[in-house]
C-alpha cells in the first residue's frame, strides 16, 4: 500500500514515495538510469533488453509444475483459474497456511513489503528521507509495538501457529531471491537504494490489522473538522452543517433487534427519567438529547468559551457559549482560534499518512445486505457485499480459497473469499455452512485530548504527571538515521503534537480563558484509540473462517476488538443475521466524543467499554432482510449507549431497502442477478430532491437554458453516457461551493484555491471590505470540504426549507450575479456549471457525458505515483469512464470540492448463493497479481467497470472444472 498517500480511497489518486535521493545530481542520475531501463524494455535491444526482459520474467510466479518447500508435511495443490485466482488444497492447517503465505508472496510480495514498512514506521528504509515524517508519526502511534504485544500475550496458540506457518511460507518464497527476482519495482528501486527484502514475521501480518483499523477508526475527522470550523463559523452555523440523523426517513440497521441484558435496564432508566447517554452534541455550544445536566459554559456570554452541555436536556448553558464570537467553540474553555491552528497541524499529519484500506477516515463506506429464503428464487439466503475503499493498484483485496482435502481436527478449514496479501485466513467470504460480509460501522472508538504540557509532564486532575517515554531510531536509506522521543500519558495516549513543528509553535500561542489551565509551554494533542491496546482480532478471523452456525459466528465476532465492523450473516439452513462486535468505549455525561476533550479533566476520560452481550444484533427479523450501508446501527431512542454522533446519513441504505421492498411488494422473488443489479444502482437521491426546483428557475442566457433542458425527463440515473448526470453533478458541485465551500476556513478548503475573505479578530469575522485578506486552501483536493457526501445531502435538504437562509447568500463575482436567496444561488450555480463544463467538455452539450468527467485512474502505489513519468506510464492503468456517483449504491465516489475524478470505489463485489455455493459470483477491482506485466494485473477491471461478476467456484468439482494452472508444492 502507498507510502505518503493522499486518497483519490480512498479511498482516490494517491501520492506515493519517491526513491531515496542524496542530492539533486544523484536524483537526476537515478531518473536517467530508470529512463534508460524503460527504453531498453520498450526497444528490447542488446544486453539492456535481455536484462530488462529477464528481470520481468524472473519476478512472475511459477504456476505449474512442482516446487519443493522445506517445512511442509505433505503435498499441497495450488489450482489457479483463468484469472489467476488460487484455490489451495492441503491435508493440515499448517500446510494450508504455509502455502497461503507462499502463494500470496508469489503474486504480491512487493505490496506486502511496502505495507509492513508502513505499519512499522519504516518507510524511510525503502524510500529515503521523504518518508521520515510519516515514519515519525507511525512510530508515535506504535502499531508494530502493539502487534508484538498481541502476538506475545493475547493470541491463542493455534492463531500463533497459523501466523508462524504463514510466515514460513512467505520466507520460503524469498529464499535465494534478489529484489529483481521478486518484483520489477525492486529492480527500479535498487538503482537509487541498496534495499534488500527481509524475512517476514507474524508481527508483520498482525500489524496490518492496525492499518485497517486506522482507516475505520470512527469520527476523528469530524472532531477535527468541527473544531477547525470555529475560526469562521458560529455554533448555529456548524450545527447546520452537522444535522441530526434522519431516523424517521432512513431506517437504522437493527429494527427488530435484541440487546440481551440491556433491554430491561434501558426501559427502567427511561421510565425513571435518568440520563441514558443518548444526548447529542454538535460540538459548538449547542446541545440536544435526553440527559438532564449541562456542562460548564461559565463565560459563554463573551463568546470566548465554547463549553457544551454534552447530554443536557436543552443545552442551555452550552447554547449560549460562543454565540457572539467566531472563536467560541473550543472544548472546555479553550478558544477556537488556538485549537483551530493546532488541529490544522494535526490534519496535515493525518492527511499525509499512507491510506491502508480507505480514504483516511473520510468517505469510507460499504454496502452489504442479506435476503432470507422467503424472498429469494432459491428458497435460501442471498448475501451481497461491496466495500467502498481506495482505488489502489494492485487492489487491496486478494481472492483465494483455502481447502482441507478432508475437514478434520487436523485440518479444519474449507473457506473461500477475500483476504489481504500479507495476512493468513479469509476476511470476507463463505465456507460450506455460512457466509458473511462487512461494512464500516462508524462507531466512535477514538478521541483527541488537549493536554496541558509542562517541563515536568502533563496536567491531570490537578497534578503534573510525568510522561512515559521511549526512543525510536528511524533508519533512512541514503542518509543518517534519526532518533525521536515518543511521549505518552500514563494511560497510554501518545502525544501526536510532538510530531509536527507547527503544532508545537501554535500550542505555545494558544489563547485560553481563565477556566482552562495556564498556557505555560502550550497545549499538546494526544490520542485515545482502542487499537492502541493489545487485542485478539486475528483469532476472530480464524474463528469466522470455520464457524458452522449463528452461535459460532457470534462467538467469533466477539473476538473482533478492532476495527468494529457491521457483520452480516447467512447460512445454508436459511438463517440470516447481523451483529455489531468490537471494543466500544463508554463516556461520561460530560463527553460524547464529538469534539476534542480537555485532557486535564478526569470526567472526560472513558468510563469503560460496552459488554459484548450488550451490543446490538438481529437474527431472522420478520421482514426477511437486513441492510447495512454505514447508516445508524440503532435508533437513538432505543439503545442506552451513544455509539457515535457521526453516522453516515443512510442514503445508500435506504435506497437498497427501497429496491428490496419494491421487489417483495410486487410479489417477486429476488435472484442472484437481482442482487448484482442492485449493486449497480446509480440513482442520485440528491438529484431527485433538487431537479424539480432547478427546472422552475428562469434563466436569461440561452446557453444555460439549453443545459437546463438536459434535466427535463431525466430519470436521475448517473450512467457514464448521460449528459444530464454530467450537468446536474456540476450544478451540485457549484451549489456546494457557493453556499458552503467559500465560507469554510482555509484548513478545510482545497490546497491552492485562494479567496479574499473577511479578516477574523477576537470577536469573529470583520465584515468590512477594507479588511479582506487572501487565504488559500490547505487540503488535498480529494480530502477537502464540502465533499458532497450524504451529510451534505441532509444539509441542503434542511436548508431548502429556509430559502432565505444566509447560507444561500453569495457575492457577485465578475459578471456572475450575486445571490440573496436559494433560487438566486441555484441560478448562479447553473450558470457557473454551464461554463465550467464548457471549459472541460466543450460548448456543444450534445458531446457531454458523465463518464468524460467521472474517470477512474489506477496508480501503482509507490513508483507509479512519484516515480519517473515513463515508469508511471508502464505501471499505471486507466482511465475508465464510470457510472455511479457520490452516495449512490454504485458508490464511485468523487469529492465535490476537488473535482469529478473517482475517489473511492466498490473495491470488490460479491453475491453468495447459499442454495448452491458454486452459483455465487465475485469480482475484484484489479486482478490477482501485483506484477505490472502479468496478465492478471488488471484483468478483472474492465468487467468490474461494466458491472459484471465472475463465476466463483467452491466445490472441488467446480474448482477442477475452472482450473487453468496447477502447481504442486512438495515437502
Amino acid at each position: 500500500m502507498p507510502p505518503n498517500t493522499t486518497a483519490t480511497t480512498g479511498d482516490t489518486a494517491t501520492t506515493g514515495a519517491a526513491p531515496a535521493k542524496s542530492g539533486r545530481k544523484k536524483g537526476r542520475k537515478a531518473r536517467l538510469l530508470v529512463l534508460l531501463l524503460v527504453l531498453a524494455v520498450i526497444a528490447g535491444i542488446a544486453y539492456g533488453g535481455y536484462w530488462s526482459v529477464s528481470t520481468v520474467r524472473a519476478s512472475l510466479p511459477q504456476t505449474t509444475g512442482t516446487i519443493t518447500l522445506d517445512g511442509l508435511s505433505g503435498p499441497v495443490d495450488v489450482k489457479r483459474d483463468g484469472n489467476g485466482i488460487p484455490q489451495i488444497y492441503a491435508s493440515s492447517d499448517a500446510d494450508l497456511f504455509m502455502a497461503q503465505g507462499y502463494v500470496q508472496a508469489q503474486d504480491r510480495f512487493y505490496e506486502m513489503d511496502v505495507r509492513r514498512h508502513m505499519t512499522a514506521g519504516r518507510l524511510s528504509e525503502m524510500f529515503g528521507k521523504s518518508q521520515v515524517k510519516n515514519d515519525e508519526f507511525l512510530r508515535t502511534l506504535g502499531w508494530e509495538r502493539v502487534a508484538k504485544q498481541e502476538y506475545d500475550t493475547k493470541l491463542s496458540a493455534s492463531a500463533k501457529s497459523y501466523l508462524d506457518a504463514y510466515s514460513k511460507g512467505v520466507n520460503a518464497y524469498l529464499k535465494g531471491k534478489s529484489g529483481k527476482d521478486i518484483s520489477l519495482e525492486y529492480a527500479a528501486l535498487n538503482l537509487t537504494n541498496d534495499y534488500k527484502p527481509q524475512q517476514w514475521t507474524p508481527v508483520d501480518s498482525i500489524s496490518w490489522l492496525k492499518a485497517m483499523a486506522w482507516d475505520l477508526r470512527g469520527n476523528m475527522q469530524d472532531e477535527i473538522d468541527r473544531a477547525l470550523m470555529t475560526s469562521r463559523l458560529g455554533p448555529q452555523q456548524i450545527q447546520d452543517l452537522y444535522p441530526e440523523y434522519p431516523y424517521s426517513r432512513n431506517k437504522p440497521i437493527v429494527q427488530e433487534g435484541q440487546y440481551d441484558a440491556l433491554t430491561k435496564s434501558f426501559e427502567q432508566s427511561a421510565a425513571a427519567g435518568t440520563p441514558v447517554g443518548t444526548g447529542t452534541t454538535n460540538g459548538t455550544g449547542t446541545t440536544s438529547g435526553t440527559g438532564t445536566s449541562t456542562s460548564t459554559g461559565t463565560t459563554g456570554a463573551t463568546g470566548t468559551n465554547g463549553t457544551t452541555g454534552a447530554t443536557g436536556a436543552t443545552g442551555a448553558t452550552g447554547s449560549s457559549a460562543g454565540t457572539t464570537g467566531a472563536t467560541g467553540s473550543g472544548p472546555s474553555g479553550t478558544s477556537g482560534s488556538g485549537l483551530t491552528s493546532q488541529l490544522g497541524g494535526l490534519y496535515s499529519s493525518l492527511d499525509d499518512l499512507p491510506t491502508a484500506v480507505g480514504v483516511n477516515g473520510q468517505g469510507i463506506g460499504s454496502n452489504s445486505w442479506v435476503v432470507g429464503g422467503q424472498h429469494t428464487i432459491t428458497g435460501k439466503p442471498l448475501l451481497a457485499n461491496d466495500p467502498h475503499l481506495e482505488a489502489s493498484l494492485p487492489g487491496v483485496w486478494y481472492q483465494m480459497g483455502l481447502h482441507c482435502r478432508t475437514v478434520s481436527a487436523k485440518c479444519q478449514y474449507d473457506v473461500t473469499g477475500y483476504t489481504f496479501a500479507g495476512m493468513p485466513g479469509v476476511i470476507i467470504g463463505h465456507n460450506a455452512d455460512i457466509a458473511w460480509g462487512m461494512t464500516n460501522s462508524g462507531v466512535d472508538v477514538s478521541d483527541l485530548y488537549l493536554e496541558k504540557v509542562t517541563a515536568g509532564g502533563y496536567l491531570y486532575d490537578g497534578k503534573v504527571r510525568p510522561f512515559k517515554t521511549r526512543q525510536e531510531t528511524i533508519k533512512v536509506a541514503g542518509g543518517a538515521s534519526k532518533t525521536i522521543v515518543v511521549r505518552e500519558t500514563q494511560d497510554g495516549m501518545p502525544l501526536l503534537s510532538d510530531r509536527d513543528d507547527e503544532l508545537v509553535q501554535v500550542g505555545k500561542k494558544a489563547t485560553v480563558v481563565a477556566a482552562a489551565p495556564d498556557r505555560g509551554d502550550g497545549y499538546g494533542i494526544a490520542l485515545k484509540w482502542t487499537a492502541l491496546d493489545a487485542g485478539a482480532s486475528m483469532d476472530a478471523i480464524f474463528a469466522l473462517d470455520k464457524a458452522g452456525d449463528w452461535k459460532d459466528f457470534r462467538a467469533a465476532a466477539a473476538k473482533f476488538d478492532v476495527p468494529s465492523q457491521n457483520l452480516i450473516y447467512a447460512d445454508t439452513r436459511d438463517n440470516i443475521g447481523y451483529t455489531l462486535p468490537g471494543k466500544i468505549p463508554t463516556r461520561s455525561a460530560a463527553d460524547d466524543g464529538s469534539v476534542p476533550a480537555p485532557g486535564w479533566d478526569p470526567k472526560y476520560r472513558w468510563t469503560g467499554y460496552i459488554q459484548q452481550d450488550e451490543l446490538p444484533y438481529e437474527y431472522n427479523p420478520k421482514r426477511g432482510y437486513i441492510v447495512t450501508a454505514n447508516q445508524a446501527v440503532v435508533d437513538k431512542d432505543k439503545y442506552p449507549y451513544t455509539l457515535t454522533t457521526d453516522w453516515g446519513y443512510g442514503t445508500r441504505s435506504q435506497r437498497i431497502t427501497d429496491l428490496i421492498e419494491s421487489k417483495i411488494k410486487g410479489g417477486g422473488k429476488i435472484s442472484t442477478d437481482d442482487m448484482r443489479q442492485m449493486q449497480l444502482d446509480d440513482s442520485s437521491e440528491i438529484a431527485k430532491l433538487m431537479v424539480p426546483k432547478l427546472l422552475k428557475i428562469n434563466l436569461s442566457d440561452k446557453n444555460v437554458r439549453d443545459a437546463q433542458k438536459l434535466l427535463e425527463g431525466w430519470d436521475y440515473t448517473q450512467d457514464s453516457d448521460s449528459a444530464a448526470a454530467a450537468y446536474f453533478n456540476a450544478v451540485w458541485r457549484n451549489v456546494l461551493k457557493l453556499a458552503f465551500g467559500n465560507k469554510l476556513p482555509k484548513e478545510l478548503r482545497v490546497k491552492g484555491q485562494c479567496l479574499w475573505v473577511d479578516k477574523v479578530d477576537s470577536t469573529g469575522p470583520v465584515d468590512d471590505d477594507n479588511t479582506k485578506v487572501r487565504e488559500c486552501g490547505m487540503r488535498a483536493a480529494d480530502q477537502a470540504q464540502p465533499d458532497g457526501g450524504d451529510r451534505w445531502f441532509e444539509v441542503v435538504r434542511n436548508l431548502m426549507n429556509k430559502p432565505d437562509s444566509d447560507w444561500w447568500k453569495t457575492p457577485k463575482q465578475g459578471t456572475r450575479p450575486a445571490a440573496k436567496n436559494m433560487d438566486q444561488l441555484f441560478a448562479r450555480a447553473m450558470i457557473d456549471a454551464r461554463w465550467e463544463l464548457t471549459a472541460k467538455l466543450g460548448k456543444d452539450i450534445d458531446t457531454w457525458n458523465w463518464g468524460r468527467l467521472h474517470r477512474l485512474f489506477l496508480k501503482n502505489q509507490t513508483l507509479g505515483t512519484d516515480g519517473p513519468k515513463v515508469l508511471q506510464y508502464l505501471l499505471n492503468r486507466g482511465p475508465w469512464k464510470l457510472n455511479g456517483g457520490e452516495a449512490a449504491v454504485d458508490a464511485t465516489g468523487w469529492n465535490a470540492a476537488g473535482g469529478y475524478n473517482v475517489v473511492w470505489v466498490p473495491s470488490m463485489r460479491m453475491v453468495v448463493n447459499l442454495a448452491d455455493l458454486d452459483k455465487s459470483k465475485w469480482i475484484n477491482l484489479t486482478g490477482a497479481s501485483g506484477h505490472a506485466f502479468s496478465a492478471h494485473y488488471t484483468d478483472q477491471t474492465d468487467k468490474w467497470a461494466k458491472g459484471e461478476l465472475l463465476p466463483w467456484s467452491y466445490s472441488s468439482k467446480a474448482v477442477d472444472k475452472s482450473t487453468s494452472d496447477t502447481l504442486v508444492l512438495k515437502p
